[in-house]
């Protein structure tokens, strides 16, 4: 396994492809209410990605050539966990919905992903949106030079549960840099002091995905779109961060 720890330079490459995320995601959840199809919403990310010089990370990614990635925004609305593909679909007051996006910019990535209420949501949705959020808030915290990938794991499993909400353990985080998807794997369960020791200038994709009811999800019929087992809601937030002696620096300014 190849850990690429990155330059002071990389480093600065890789804040403008993030800040490039980030503005998308402040774009794009200005936009979130009822009766916006998620193909216009796609069409603005990509729209502005390409304006800023970057490239969509995500279309045209796979590793089947005949079902690779269409979109350039990953839309996953209440039970769809991750990987929803934009289309015809339309946002329905009380859904919630998950952004993920990614961009390539002097041949280096940003990753990241924010999920928004459509309307009035209920307490239990607006719950699960907040425990998702600090769970990451967490992680962050423990993306520090010295710790270890169960440090980071950890204390989103240890927080979501206490919660009464589960943590998906068949999707992960993941370093990122030239490549969007980097070894080490960033779970988001796992046990404090174990895994891969983090070094200052590692930089990590690290997003928490929860569900209301079980951690169990399966793949819907386009072999793209993850989806709670039991068709509960669930959500999802990432930060392209960089570990630091100290204190992590998020990449991926999103408020």
């Amino acid at each position: 396994m190849a850990i690429h720890v990155k330059s002071p330079a990389e480093i600065e490459l890789m804040r403008e492809s993030s800040r490039i995320v980030g503005d998308v995601i402040k774009l794009i959840g200005q936009q979130i209410k009822p009766g916006v199809s998620t193909a216009d919403l796609d069409a603005m990310a990509e729209d502005y990605i390409r304006s800023c010089g970057g490239e969509p990370a995500f279309k045209g990614y796979g590793s089947d050539p005949r079902n690779l990635f269409p979109a350039t925004l990953c839309i996953s609305i209440d039970s769809e966990v991750v990987h929803g593909i934009p289309g015809k679909r339309v946002l329905k007051e009380g859904e919630i919905v998950s952004i993920d996006v990614g961009a390539k910019k002097n041949g280096f990535f940003g990753d990241g992903a924010f999920t928004f209420p459509v309307g009035k949501i209920t307490e239990e949705k607006q719950r699960l949106m907040r425990v998702t959020k600090e769970s990451l808030d967490r992680a962050v915290e423990q993306a520090v030079d010295g710790n270890r990938i169960g440090d980071i794991a950890h204390a989103v499993q240890s927080y979501v549960e206490a919660e009464g909400f589960s943590v998906v353990r068949d999707l992960v985080g993941h370093a990122v840099g030239r490549e969007l998807h980097e070894d080490p794997q960033v779970p988001n369960y796992g046990k404090p002091g174990k895994g891969t020791v983090l070094k200052e200038g590692m930089t990590l994709a690290i997003e928490p995905m929860v569900n209301a009811g079980t951690f169990k999800v399966l793949t819907a019929a386009d072999r793209w779109t993850i989806l709670t087992q039991d068709g509960k809601p669930s959500a999802h937030y990432e930060y392209t961060v960089v570990v630091r002696k100290g204190k992590a620096e998020v990449l991926t300014i999103y408020y």
